[in-house]
């Protein structure tokens, strides 16, 4: 699916048309991951280092323009990637993949993620929903 032949990993889509690259063992970006070692979000910098202040997870990659946060306790990476066009593409329409973080006071917490640079798109039955940096959408819930 568009890798050049000196790449170390294979492009496959599910049912979906979602790519994902399955990467061979070894891979030092990788290590300490788990077996779904990342999750890559088409963003900006910027929103990189607004999910690295709130989650308070550390910046793990830094590089052309792409960023990767990882829990302090291992797994999973997430990164965004502009793709090398930045600026991001303008959105179309909602996302179908989304976070949903909880708080034990979600209004605190919006308040908190609005002065890192979150907007402050709706209340909710149970929480409020926000949107990063990019405008991806995100929910806060009561836990």
């Amino acid at each position: 699916m568009g890798q050049g032949a000196d790449e170390h990993h294979v492009v496959l889509a599910d049912p979906g048309g979602n790519e994902l690259c399955v990467i061979e063992p070894g891979n030092n970006y990788l290590a300490g991951t788990g077996y779904l070692g990342e999750v890559t979000c088409d963003g900006s910098r910027d929103v990189g280092l607004f999910w690295r202040d709130a989650l308070g997870w550390p910046l793990v990659w830094e590089e052309n323009e792409q960023t990767a946060v990882q829990s302090p306790l291992g797994g999973t990476k997430i990164s965004w990637d502009p793709w090398g066009r930045p600026p991001i593409q303008p959105k179309a329409g909602r996302n179908r993949q989304r976070f949903d973080l909880v708080a034990a006071d979600p209004t605190s917490e919006a308040e908190r993620l609005v002065s890192l640079g979150a907007t402050r798109l709706a209340d909710l039955a149970d929480g409020v929903e926000l949107a990063d940096p990019d405008s991806n959408e995100f929910d806060l819930h009561a836990d």
